[in-house]
């Protein structure tokens, strides 16, 4: 709350985390939403009538009935209790004891086991025959926080196996979520699961963690200071596709990052693979801007600029120097066959809701994207 980060935790007393969601889902003011990433991103896809999602996780009957009607659950996903995930909201300017919100953002916390334990992933890629999918979405990894080492170890084998399975003509897109465990972050990316998806999603804290876990660029920096600068965010994500993207001498899928963060969002793309992702970028931060503020479209006089209207785009190598155009919002760069599409967001001054965002910016840049068959 003090940098006003994102952050989600499990939490693991079982007893009193049954007490505390208990006492809040009897609090009036009390409200319940669809949660978890990938039922989030199936709910925002399926706002297009023309979509069908397969939706693959543990729902209970409440879950199953706040779902868009358009999201299909295969029998075996459904149990009999809900999961709940508490989130805490905060505004700009909010006060709990001495520390004050520099920016609206959430604190999650979950004691949520099925998830964690990946309970629902065979599931899913058992019912992909059927479905017959155009694109598909991973997360919940974070979740395996929870676990203990061994299991997590296991479980993360038995995953990569089974995205393994997954036909290679599908494209996968991993949403990243907060983490606090380097080696497994370290695990993910460097022999696991990077090599096995085509696109991911993540935000300011989930880079940075990401680039200290696996010592690359700028991996000695603590935290970030105010609006993430642009050169120190492009040069971590050139450096993922760089070392750990797919290369004629690589074996790896990974070819697109889509990172979001308050005042502006970046998508970094190796050359050949991705097709519209200026207009795939824009519209992320345009959905940034709608559904913070819960309109249809954005209402200019509840939004403004925060990004940096000069940036340099490089702090590793020579950079370019770049001045916003107001008129061509979207600005593209290029470096050793990684393309950069940056657009600034219209952030809302006071946002309703800001969990679920960045599920929401992902969601959008995916259903604009193109993936060129290869």
């Amino acid at each position: 709350m003090e940098r006003g980060a994102a952050a989600e935790r499990f939490f693991s007393d079982a007893e009193v985390f049954q007490d505390i969601a208990r006492t809040a889902s009897e609090h009036p003011a009390a409200q319940l939403y669809v949660g978890g990433n990938a039922a989030l991103i199936g709910q925002k896809l399926a706002t297009n009538p023309d979509l069908k999602i397969l939706l693959c996780g543990p729902v209970g009957p409440k879950l199953h009935e706040l779902l868009d009607d358009n999201v299909v659950v295969p029998p075996e996903s459904m149990q009999e209790r809900d999961e709940f995930h508490l989130i805490l909201e905060y505004q700009a300017g909010e006060q709990w004891g001495q520390v004050r919100a520099p920016a609206a953002n959430r604190f999650i916390f979950s004691h949520d086991l099925s998830n964690g334990a990946l309970n629902m992933l065979e599931v899913f890629v058992s019912s992909l025959d059927e479905f017959q999918p155009d694109l598909v979405v991973l997360s919940g990894l974070h979740m395996m926080e929870g676990q203990s080492k061994e299991m997590r170890h296991r479980r993360l084998m038995e995953a990569v196996a089974s995205i393994s399975d997954i036909p290679t003509d599908i494209p996968i897109h991993l949403e990243l979520a907060s983490m606090t465990d380097q080696d497994f972050m370290s695990n993910i990316m460097h022999q696991q699961v990077f090599p096995l998806v085509n696109s991911i999603g993540l935000n300011e804290q989930e880079l940075l963690f990401l680039t200290q876990s696996a010592s690359g660029p700028h991996a000695s920096l603590a935290s970030w200071s105010g609006i993430p600068d642009v050169g120190v965010v492009s040069d971590i994500l050139f450096w993922i596709l760089k070392e750990h993207g797919k290369t004629a001498e690589r074996a790896s899928d990974l070819t697109r990052i889509h990172f979001h963060t308050l005042a502006y969002h970046i998508l970094a793309t190796v050359d050949g693979h991705w097709g519209n992702q200026a207009a795939a970028v824009a519209a992320g931060a345009r959905a940034a801007g709608t559904q913070a503020c819960a309109t249809d479209t954005i209402d200019t006089s509840k939004v403004f600029l925060k990004a940096p209207l000069e940036f340099l785009t490089s702090h590793t190598e020579a950079p370019a120097k770049i001045s916003l155009d107001p008129d061509k919002p979207v600005v593209q760069w290029h470096r050793e066959g990684i393309s950069f599409h940056f657009s600034p967001v219209l952030v809302c001054k006071d946002p309703v809701r800001t969990v679920g965002l960045g599920d929401a910016i992902s969601a959008e840049g995916l259903l604009y994207s193109e993936a060129y068959p290869q």
